[in-house]
This record gives C-alpha cells, structure tokens and sequence, in this order.
C-alpha cells in the first residue's frame, strides 16, 4: 500500500510540474534531437513540437540558437525569447520574461556562469562576459565584461573582479 502511494505522488508531482512549466526534460531531449537530425522533414515535424510546447507557456527557443549545455530556467519558459542566432554559454541562469533577441542576423552571445534576472532584455550583436550578471528590467546593448553587474533605472555596469565574490 506504501509503495502504491509513493507512485502515485511521483505521478501527481510529474503532473503538477508538466502542466507548470517546469518539466521541461522532454523540451530539451526534442530540442537536442532535431540539432542531431539532417533530414529536413523530421527537423520540421520536430520543430513543430517545440514551438507548441514553449508556445504553451509562452516563450520562444529560435531553431539555431546554440546552447553549451541546458540553460537553468527556474521558472520553466513562461516569457522567454531567444533569438534563433543567440549563443548562450554553460550554466546559465535565465529567469522567466526575458528576452534575448537580434538585430538582423546578429544576436547576443553570453558567456559561461551568467544570471539573467526576470524581464532583462539583451539585444543586438554584443557579448556578455562570463559569470555576468544582469539585474533584473535592465535593458543591455552593449557589450558586458567578465564579473560585470549591470543594474537598471539607468542601466549601468558595476565591474567586479573574480575575488570579489
């Protein structure tokens, strides 16, 4: 009877999560699949799939943005956009409602260890440095440097060093 318990409220917690936003494993699997995938009508029927799922919860991964590894969204995709020429490095924080977007064919690239805070905005061809961070509602086009703090209201950069965590 135990056991029929616990399998349920894994059942019930995957639910929950799925229908939250937050159980985005299968998210990334597709999305790694169709990176993989060289016939162009299953990289379409795939890329159907992803903008169903992220459209479901309100954001947007553009089909060549490049990742070094999974992003950590802990607040799932709810209003995120990234433009299909982004690069975004390992380990990145990205929270929920920003936007990460190009001019042209020319799109941010951040580096390692970032934090994007929720309604960040990052557009145009810059580059955000590792271990950056930008606070939330600052709005940034121009380029970052490593260890970097930029705030909003007005956007400004704080730089850090590496010892000064």
């Amino acid at each position: 009877m135990r056991k029929g318990k616990i399998r349920n409220s894994k059942v019930r917690a995957a639910i929950i999560d799925w229908s939250k936003g937050d159980f985005l494993w299968f998210y990334w699997k597709l999305f790694a699949w169709r990176s993989r995938i060289s016939y162009l009508p299953f990289q379409d029927v795939l890329s159907f799939f992803l903008l169903r799922m992220a459209h479901k919860h309100g954001g947007y991964i553009g089909r060549n943005t490049t990742f070094q590894n999974r992003p950590i969204l802990p607040h799932g995709l709810h209003g995120i956009y990234i433009s299909r020429y982004a690069k975004i490095g390992k380990d990145c924080h990205i929270y929920q409602n920003v936007t990460i977007g190009s001019i042209g064919k020319q799109a941010p690239q951040i580096g390692d260890h970032c934090f994007i805070g929720a309604g960040a905005i990052i557009i145009g061809n810059i580059k955000v440095g590792d271990h950056a961070k930008i606070g939330a509602g600052a709005v940034v086009n121009t380029d970052v440097p490593s260890y970097a703090t930029v705030v909003p209201q007005p956007s400004r950069i704080i730089v850090r060093g590496p010892s000064d965590d």
